[in-house]
């Protein structure tokens, strides 16, 4: 594969796609990664910060549309790419690489190291979204003085995983999470036909080989897998699943759970859009997707990847128990596409995120005509709850 180093410092990003007064650039010794953004509203000094942190398989060009509504607002607006991802360096392309540095105390690490590095001592505004969103989460539960405020968008924060309580006069062991995924795994793939959680898919290591080099080419697939999860796609109809089960979890679409056997490519497929529906979505053009194109074909998706097995590490799930039964109390917002299943996707997150995990949450705000790229999809929509919960949140202050 070519240098990710070299490349990134040679070809102009974008395209020529970025907005006007939406500028690329890279910030150097951020917790040990050179960090590619891109940024609006960095002419003046003293601009208030709204930082925007992306999921998978985006990259800081997921907020292009977005970045400048948020500079006309007065906000010096930044969106990285995250650790694992795009332009920014520092970090170990490989499957066999140690996953902490993935972890997400270590990601929100490197948010903090960032609004530092840019002369901040706090946002003005947090945005996560999709993987960026338990990131964002954690930002504000371990440094809420430098993160006060929040808004989570697409993955609800359940809470941190929790120390068993109050077992000192008990012979059994506690249940380990751990063990739960195993039988839930276990059920998945006793079903009819045999399936699996795309998360314990992308965590295996054939998955960066089969994104990165798809049958149909890397470009057709993505289009693909942006339509299909987009409200432009009329298969999508979420709705709240009632348990964590294998009957449950199968209405989901087989992009979230799929057939065991197939890859996300070949999962997606069948449903690439035509021409005219192409047309018909101009949140993400061709020459648009090319970025995207370009930089996957650059880096492949190992780095992006180390997300979903940093779920299922049991050290960094242990890390995360130091703030075991810790709320997150800063005024803090969720936005959903109303035709996205990530809302509902991990059943029972929304209701524990609106009633035990955060003290501050205001309404559950789910954007119509937006299916999970809701930053793309519906843009000034987003812009416009964004304001309006920044405003009330004192977050101009």
């Amino acid at each position: 594969m070519s240098n990710p180093e070299t490349d990134s410092t040679t070809s102009p990003y974008g395209r020529g796609t970025l907005p006007k007064r939406v500028r690329s650039r890279m910030v150097h010794g951020v917790n040990g990664l050179d960090v590619h953004l891109l940024e609006a509203g960095y002419e003046s000094p003293g601009r208030p910060l709204a930082l925007l942190l992306h999921g998978f398989p985006d990259l800081a060009y997921g907020w292009r549309h977005l970045l400048p509504l948020l500079a006309d607002a007065g906000y010096h607006v930044v969106a990285p790419d995250q650790r694992g991802f795009g332009r920014t360096t520092g970090w170990a392309n490989q499957y066999d690489t140690p996953l902490a540095p993935f972890g997400l105390l270590n990601m929100t690490r490197d948010a903090l190291s960032l609004v530092s590095a840019l002369g901040y001592r706090q946002t003005a505004m947090l945005v996560g979204h999709d993987f960026g969103s338990p990131v964002a989460a954690y930002c504000a539960l371990a440094r809420p003085d430098v993160f006060p405020s929040v808004v989570l968008m697409s993955a609800p924060f359940p809470g941190p995983p929790a120390l068993p309580f109050n077992t000192a006069a008990s012979e059994a062991s506690p249940v380990q999470p751990s063990t739960e995924n195993q039988q839930l795994a276990a059920a998945l793939a006793a079903l009819t036909p045999p399936r699996i959680s795309y998360q314990q898919y992308l965590s295996t290591r054939q998955a960066n080989e089969d994104l990165w080099h798809p049958p149909q080419g890397l470009h057709a697939f993505l289009r693909a897998f942006f339509y299909v999860k987009s409200a432009d796609w009329p298969g999508n109809k979420p709705h709240p699943l009632q348990a964590r089960t294998a009957l449950e979890l199968a209405q989901l679409p087989t992009y979230y759970v799929m057939e065991r056997g197939q890859t996300m490519p070949q999962t997606v497929a069948p449903f690439y859009p035509s021409a005219a529906e192409v047309g018909a979505s101009p949140w993400l053009t061709e020459p648009e997707l090319a970025v995207y194109t370009e930089e996957y074909d650059r880096t492949g998706f190992q780095g992006a990847l180390q997300a979903y097995r940093v779920y299922a590490d049991a050290d960094l799930n242990a890390e995360l128990r130091l703030f075991s039964g810790r709320t997150l109390d800063v005024p803090s917002l969720f936005i959903g596409g109303q035709r996205d299943w990530a809302t509902y996707a991990a059943p029972g997150a929304l209701e524990l995120m609106t009633t035990k995990a955060t003290t501050r949450m205001g309404d559950i705000e789910l954007i119509e005509g937006a299916g999970h790229w809701i930053q793309q999809e519906q843009p000034a929509r987003l812009s416009a709850l964004l304001l309006a919960f920044s405003q009330e949140a004192g977050g101009r202050q």
